[in-house]
């Protein structure tokens, strides 16, 4: 993960992954910015002085649209792409300088990021209609008066808004100050297990609101919590959770972060949580996770941990792992009592009612095939 005090590698604000130097566009009737694509679909473009960012801004959307100028032109913020934007960016050595001064010079660079809505998307692809809805887990947050008085953060006041599931109240505290996610990722550390995970659920809640309009607020936030979880010297309660819940919430913008849990399944302390995670973003894109090789998970139905196992039949019948179907079948009758968590409160229920759930999600599966 990247560390703020040193040079490092440009990252994509939307998915966390490391982009490639952007290059002169060949044979486009683009602008002179260089530019390039993210894994996730994100394009973006370079512009090395920071004082002509309107028309990066211009050439990194008419790229995204295939130099299709007139959708270009008709596209709206928030509602048919996000952006995002990476400052103190070297285009000579391509990396980020936090300091803004290398080797006596000084950088002032700034890659401007475009993703595009799925539903304008599939129109630059010629693959779905222009009237398709846009495939979002959550309404785009109208955006806030630039005028506004803004309210500052405290750690008591959001401890007391997580705690009353003040969810409205969190987002505007994002927007208005930047802080709020410091205080949020620090109520993590709470030793009692119930309130952590109602933490995560209402931080997950809170972030996918925010990321409609501040998606790079939220990634640099997923990237501090994978930090936690990869420091052997602190504790990192309820950052796999939170990871979970916030990847969940926006599964088409975070997606791409899930493949970074999974080294965490060979930890015994993190298993149970990073399974109950990947269970709760299938429930919202199923496909996010079947993309990851998760066929090593069927061994955790063999698991004596009741907790465990259970969220692994929450899991597998959300992604209709059709695979084990007879295996997840001939546990249908066993009435182990476990406790569960679902959107930050738990749930008491029994192996054998979470086997029977599983094996309707499956078979449903099956009859729609």
């Amino acid at each position: 993960m990247r560390n703020i005090d040193l040079k490092v590698s440009p990252w994509c604000p939307f998915c966390g992954q490391s982009v490639d130097k952007p290059e002169p566009p060949e044979a486009r009737r683009l602008g002179e910015f260089p530019v390039g694509t993210c894994q996730c679909g994100a394009v973006y473009t370079s512009d090395p002085t920071g004082y002509n960012i309107g028309s990066a801004m211009i050439d990194a959307l008419v790229y995204a649209c295939n130099d299709n100028w007139d959708l270009a032109w008709e596209l709206l913020p928030e509602e048919d792409y996000l952006s995002g934007r990476i400052e103190n960016y070297d285009e000579q050595t391509h990396q980020v300088v936090e300091t803004r001064n290398l080797d006596g010079r000084t950088i002032r660079g700034v890659l401007y990021f475009i993703r595009l809505h799925q539903h304008v998307a599939d129109v630059v692809s010629e693959k779905k209609p222009a009237h398709q809805p846009a495939k979002s887990p959550v309404a785009v947050e109208p955006a806030r008066d630039r005028k506004r008085v803004r309210k500052r953060a405290d750690k008591a006041a959001v401890k007391n808004m997580v705690m009353d599931r003040d969810i409205d109240g969190l987002v505007n505290l994002c927007l208005d100050d930047k802080r709020t996610m410091r205080f949020l990722q620090r109520l993590l550390y709470e030793p009692d297990e119930a309130k952590r995970w109602q933490i995560a659920y209402v931080i997950g809640a809170v972030c996918a609101r925010v990321s409609t309009l501040k998606p790079g607020m939220v990634s640099d936030f997923l990237h501090r919590l994978f930090e936690a979880c990869a420091d052997s010297a602190s504790t990192n309660w309820g950052a796999v959770e939170t990871i979970g819940s916030i990847i969940a919430g926006r599964p088409d913008i975070f997606g791409s972060f899930v493949k970074h849990l999974l080294g965490f399944l060979s930890d015994e302390v993190m298993r149970i949580q990073v399974v109950w995670a990947f269970g709760t973003i299938a429930e919202q894109s199923p496909q996010t996770i079947r993309k990851l090789p998760f066929y090593h998970l069927f061994g955790f139905l063999d698991s004596p941990d009741p907790v465990l196992l259970a969220y692994t039949l929450r899991l597998l019948g959300r992604i209709r792992a059709g695979e084990v179907l007879s295996r997840i079948e001939a546990m249908g009758a066993d009435e182990t009592v476990t406790i569960i968590y679902e959107k930050g409160r738990p749930l008491q229920t029994t192996i054998g009612c979470l086997a029977r759930e599983a094996v309707a999600l499956i078979t449903e599966r099956n009859k729609e095939n």
